[in-house]
């Protein structure tokens, strides 16, 4: 799974221009999904951005977490995280896992968040056309990809 990570003053999706999900300050979470994934890559990448200490502390300090300034996150499915560029320059998708496989995951990792952070995830749609806005406070974005735990 990969994931871009925004933390954010306020962040909603919108599709066919109704909102689906918004937060004030928290996280908005792109999430891609490919074949090779599993359940315990959801469950580590839930618990691993619940915890992320990416919000200031008293301090000014890069070092709170979510549950440290009340923050929400947000959940947008995207395949294009797994985009193949190499050759040429119309990405190619073959490694984004087909519904069947991904909507599945998708379900388990927003589960998982609800799980490990204690509140509710405001989401888009899977498979959906959407819109995202957001403010990315920082500017801070993190990229993770549970083939790659650093």
């Amino acid at each position: 799974m990969r994931a871009v990570i925004q933390r954010v003053s306020r962040a909603e999706v919108r599709i066919e221009g109704n909102v689906s999900g918004q937060i004030s300050r928290g996280l908005c979470v792109l999430i891609g999904i490919e074949d090779a994934d599993t359940i315990e890559d959801a469950q580590w990448l839930a618990a691993k951005i619940s915890k992320l200490r990416v919000f200031d502390d008293t301090d000014g300090k890069m070092n709170a977490d979510l549950s440290e300034v009340d923050g929400r996150l947000l959940v947008v499915s995207q395949f294009t995280l797994h985009a193949k560029t190499k050759k040429g320059t119309r990405p190619s998708f073959i490694r984004a896992a087909k519904p069947d496989h991904a909507a599945p995951l998708y379900d388990h990792f927003i589960a998982s968040c609800i799980r490990e952070t204690g509140h509710p995830v405001a989401t888009g749609s899977f498979g959906a056309a959407m819109d995202v806005d957001l403010v990315n406070e920082g500017p801070v974005t993190i990229w993770i990809d549970t083939k790659d735990k650093e």
